[in-house]
């Protein structure tokens, strides 16, 4: 089989791993830097150019594009799709994901358990909106962060509308969300391949921080979910529409609340927590269900 990894950073920990499992599975692979493949828009034979090459013969793709390229990187993914290309994670399922907002009214549809979030325009609409999450604490986000940058914790009312004010005033998209205290600054982040979580590690925020993410300097460890997690977490990467998903989900005291569905998880932390071969499970997922125009939106949307 020949699998092409769109990927911006061919040394990256991810990256390797990918190409480390398929070719050890005996595939042909190449990395190919998104940004420098560019795209014949045709009726008659749809082609993605790289290097001065056409690039044919793929029989999978394996989209890892960062959050900064997500609009070119899921037009070159959907390039691939109208070529018959099988991709990993479709190029509409990467969209749905990155737009936090659209996630999050996508899983509040399917009954999926999140935290309380709010959403407004209008500076006039502040007191309210804090309200409609439960009042302080609360937790501010932006809607195009990533790895827990443009993420607030408000422990006051007063806090809470001085940064939103300053948020609106700087015309950028945030929703609020209830602060989910019981967590303790822990989350799960649930890996998700096809119909399975096939591994699972609990991140916890150091000491005077409540974002636990590795970037942050989080710690990770192994931990066993349970039926009701495992189950909401596949819930939810398939609401998303992607076979492979890391889904963050927090203990609350009504359950387990997803914060986030990500479309391109990282693989070095929760290998190395785990201990489990995750970049094999992926590409085991590839060579069952990889065919020509298996594609479900056939680069629709």
């Amino acid at each position: 089989m020949k699998i092409g990894i769109l990927s911006r950073g061919p040394n990256l920990y991810s990256t390797r791993r990918l190409v480390e499992a398929a070719r050890e599975r005996g595939h042909d692979v190449e990395v190919l830097d998104t940004l420098h493949c560019y795209m014949n828009i045709n009726s008659l034979e749809p082609v993605v150019h790289y290097q001065g090459r056409e690039l044919k013969d793929f029989d999978a793709i394996i989209p890892r594009i960062g959050a900064s390229i997500t609009f070119y990187g899921a037009a070159v993914l959907r390039q691939f799709e109208m070529m018959g290309v099988y991709p990993l994670n479709e190029s509409v399922a990467i969209s749905r994901s990155r737009d936090k907002l659209r996630a999050m009214q996508l899983m509040s549809r399917k009954g999926i358990g999140m935290p309380v979030t709010g959403f407004a325009h209008s500076p006039d609409d502040i007191p309210d909106l804090i309200d409609l999450v439960g009042g302080a604490p609360l937790v501010i986000k932006l809607l195009e962060g990533t790895q827990g940058i443009g993420v607030v914790l408000a422990e006051t009312r007063k806090a809470a509308e001085s940064v939103i004010e300053a948020f609106m005033g700087l015309k950028t998209n945030i929703m609020v969300q209830e602060y989910i205290k019981e967590a303790g600054g822990a989350d799960i982040r649930c890996f998700v391949v096809g119909d399975k979580v096939v591994a699972s590690m609990k991140r916890q925020a150091p000491e005077g921080e409540f974002r636990s993410n590795l970037h942050r300097g989080g710690t990770a460890a192994v931990i066993r979910i349970t039926p009701e997690e495992r189950a909401t977490a596949v819930r939810a990467a398939k609401t998303m529409g992607l076979n492979v998903a890391g889904v963050d989900i927090l203990r609350s005291n009504h359950g387990p609340v997803v914060m986030e569905v990500n479309s391109s998880p990282g693989i070095q932390g929760i290998e190395e927590a785990t201990s489990i071969d995750v970049a094999s499970k992926i590409i085991q997922f590839i060579e069952k269900n990889a065919r020509v125009n298996h594609t479900r939106t056939r680069g629709k949307g």
